[in-house]
């Protein structure tokens, strides 16, 4: 007999995140209590919020991302106590695999978005081009996705969730607020990168702000402290967490490092699909969806398969096993950039002015057939486009490539003899929604870009 998959989150989207019969929570901390136990072997089904829970609508408007409060994302599902055959937990030097057997969009919600965030708003990897905010809706059908606002444009999604991982220990989120407040505090003063990579804040620290933290209820002594040291969900971290890894889809397996007793494992922030880099930063396909689920402890896996890069054993990073399911694409069009800034200046080895680059370039290549910049910057943040770092020794320019699948396209994007088609013909209406920017920090231009 088949076994029987368990629900052991359910969502109701009529719900806010905080009205949900399991209590859902967007911070990390050893403390937060699971809602959940999970024996090893069990087939589980996780129901997920999207990672704003419910903020951004289905509307003619992005100026519900512009007003996010972004100290509430992302809400997770979780904690989950993962126990083995035997009843006892997992513990602290332990590796816990988890199988993804399926995934989806919730049924009844198979829509999402893509946006970027105002530059006074916590922007985008780009927000010194594109400095206000924008919203794209997707519609699913099936497999593929297509946006009335990126018209000419439909691809098969890599359905993911942005964040899976473990609970951390007391000690690892004192080295995690320690050294994010050190940047937090010093980073303009100390990184030259800041100059051309305007992202901000450089760390999201703890915050009592917008703070859900599960079974533990608003204003207690316990909430006020706990609320004050979680972490915040934002970056991947040594438990894992938002790493965004666009290949973690149906059949693969994530090796997360245990730090608590139980393991204490969470999720959320799912994706129907992405670009690597997710570069619009709130740049996959958002969407409410679940997972189903398989966990095995292996024990004394750390120390077993997992080499600390750091000052102390809890200094490792997660190990993922990639799917067999992914679209079969199989003609391309690469962009290259190197370590050479919008200015003309020189970097030395610097991948991510190159990433930088290699973006710009496939924007303002694929704004010549008919698309606004904004609505390429979403479609690469959304599309399944593969970024590759293709050199990093040759000083001194690291090479990067952002490879974009030209089938995706209703027309023929490739260079060709002739000119570009012009004329109504090519002209993508609508556009991207769009909202005002009301800051004064400069707007970056390349001179010799295309109008």
């Amino acid at each position: 007999m088949a076994p029987t998959t368990r629900l052991v989150v359910p969502i109701d989207l009529t719900k806010k995140p905080s009205e949900q019969k399991v209590p859902l929570h967007n911070r990390l901390h050893p403390d937060i209590p699971p809602v959940a136990e999970i024996t090893e072997g069990e087939v589980f089904r996780v129901e997920m919020m999207d990672w704003i829970g419910g903020a951004i609508g289905d509307n003619d408007t992005a100026l519900d991302l512009k007003t996010i409060n972004l100290s509430e994302g992302h809400y997770l599902s979780g904690p989950f106590r993962v126990l083995d055959k035997n009843g006892v937990a997992a513990k602290p030097g332990d590796l816990l695999a988890v199988e993804i057997l399926n995934l989806g969009p919730l049924p009844g919600s198979e829509w999402g978005y893509t946006g970027s965030l105002d530059r006074e708003h916590g922007g985008s990897f780009l927000t010194d081009h594109f400095p206000a905010a924008t919203k794209a809706i997707w519609y699913f059908e099936g497999i593929y996705a297509h946006s009335p606002q990126i018209p000419g444009v439909r691809f098969p999604g890599i359905t993911h969730p942005g964040i899976i991982g473990t609970a951390p220990s007391m000690e690892l989120l004192h080295i995690w607020n320690e050294r994010e407040g050190e940047l937090a505090e010093k980073g303009h003063k100390s990184l030259t990168l800041s100059k051309h990579l305007h992202q901000r804040p450089f760390a999201c620290l703890p915050t009592p702000d917008g703070c859900l933290l599960g079974k533990i209820e608003p204003g207690t002594p316990e909430w006020e402290r706990i609320s004050k040291e979680a972490a915040r969900t934002i970056p991947g971290r040594e438990n894992g967490g938002n790493c965004d890894i666009k290949n973690l889809s149906t059949g693969s397996k994530i090796y997360l490092p245990v730090f608590v007793e139980g393991a204490n494992f969470s999720t959320g922030d799912m994706h129907f699909s992405q670009g690597d880099g997710e570069v619009s930063f709130c740049g996959a396909i958002e969407m409410n969806g679940f997972l189903e689920l398989k966990c095995e402890i292996i024990r004394g896996g750390m120390k077993e398969y997992l080499t600390p890069m750091g000052p102390t054993p809890l200094h490792v990073n997660p190990i993922f096993e990639i799917g067999p399911i992914e679209p079969r694409f199989s003609e391309w069009l690469v962009f290259e950039g190197v370590s050479v800034d919008e200015t003309g200046k020189q970097h030395y080895l610097d991948a991510s002015i190159a990433f930088k680059r290699a973006v710009l370039n496939a924007i303002d290549y694929i704004s010549k057939f008919g698309y606004t910049r904004e609505q390429v910057y979403l479609l690469l943040s959304a599309c399944p486009c593969e970024g590759r770092i293709s050199g990093i020794v040759d000083s001194p320019n690291a090479c990067v490539t952002l490879a974009i699948p030209t089938a995706i396209f209703d027309q023929d994007i490739r260079p060709k003899p002739r000119k570009v088609p012009v004329g109504p013909r090519v002209v993508r209406t609508p556009d991207v929604m769009k909202c005002t920017y009301d800051g004064k920090l400069p707007t970056t231009k390349n001179p010799s870009a295309s109008a």
